[in-house]
């Protein structure tokens, strides 16, 4: 059997040492890589809840093209009707001009009354509705709130419009049990017609979502879906992995019919704030045409950054 020299074996054993310290070197560079990038994913995956009565709400019938319909039935063109009355008045126009004359005043006094289907009632395609979006930023040391907003999606029915209207009271009063760690806010509000009303929730939805790397704890429409990463009930004794002095954020939107929103001011203070939310737990059921809260991140083994909120959220002001 023949042996390899010494010299060999050393050169050998050298390169084995060598390949060995590379491959250490390149598992802890992927290792540190692809670590960060999954606590970053997981630091900006955030949580949902909200849903829309947009299609259920009582909808008007288009309106009549004359203060009276159906004129083909007084004409006889659809049989039943004014068709016979001329033969019980002798057959005379005078009679049936008359009538017509009657019926068109009277059609016309309803349609006053009634409006003309284009702006009456909280849900005419002309009508008011207000568009509102809310957001706080809140010292991490609010993780509470992260606790609530995952219980509140976990156990809210949001396929009706009650449930929805819990979800919008208990995530403005979750919000006030938090004065003292609000730090950031910002508030917009557009007064629209019906008719576009949902187009422009269903943009400014988007627009906030967008800002997410991912939703892992939704519950929208009745359907709740749940990511790995979700915690499914957190424990009061859970530890963050982050400083306490970061930042969660929490984005509430909301379409409601008239201006009830509207008169709500620019928000520049805890005072402010508190005012807003006041209102907006107060909209009635029937008022409440969609809501969409939306928090990151979700989890509250993380948190935010100061330059991730202002950079995520450049409409935040400090309060």
């Amino acid at each position: 059997m023949k042996f390899f020299s010494p010299e060999f074996m050393k050169k050998v054993k050298t390169h084995v040492k060598v390949w060995t310290r590379s491959l250490v070197v390149i598992s802890l560079v992927a290792m540190t890589i692809f670590g960060n990038a999954h606590e970053a994913f997981a630091k900006r995956s955030g949580g949902r809840i909200g849903g829309s009565s947009f299609k259920s709400a009582p909808s008007r019938s288009a309106p009549s093209n004359s203060g009276y319909s159906g004129s083909n039935t007084y004409y006889g063109g659809g049989g039943g009707g004014f068709f016979f009355l001329p033969m019980f008045f002798g057959g005379g126009g005078g009679g049936l001009f008359t009538i017509l004359l009657l019926v068109i005043v009277a059609g016309a006094i309803m349609q006053a009354f009634r409006g003309n289907g284009d702006g009456e009632g909280i849900t005419g395609m002309g009508s008011k509705v207000s568009v509102a979006k809310i957001q706080v930023g809140l010292l991490s040391s609010a993780r509470s709130l992260q606790q609530e907003l995952t219980r509140l999606a976990l156990e809210s029915d949001t396929s009706s419009s009650e449930g929805l209207a819990t979800v919008t009271r208990e995530t403005a009063i979750s919000l006030m049990r938090h004065p003292e760690y609000w730090v950031y806010v910002s508030s917009a509000n557009e007064n629209t017609k019906f008719a576009l009303a949902e187009q422009k929730f269903n943009s400014l939805v988007m627009s906030e979502r967008s800002k997410l790397n991912a939703e892992v704890l939704s519950n929208v429409g009745g359907r709740v879906l749940q990511g790995k990463t979700a915690a499914a009930l957190p424990s009061e004794g859970s530890s963050g992995l982050e400083d306490p002095s970061e930042y969660i954020v929490v984005t509430l939107l909301l379409a409601v019919a008239g201006e009830t929103l509207s008169k709500l001011p620019t928000l520049r203070s805890s005072a402010d704030l508190q005012s807003a939310l006041s209102v907006i737990g107060s909209v009635p059921t029937d008022n409440l045409l969609a809501v969409e809260v939306l928090w990151e991140p979700q989890s509250e083994d993380y948190t935010l950054t100061n330059d991730e909120v202002l950079t995520i959220y450049p409409d935040l002001v400090r309060i």
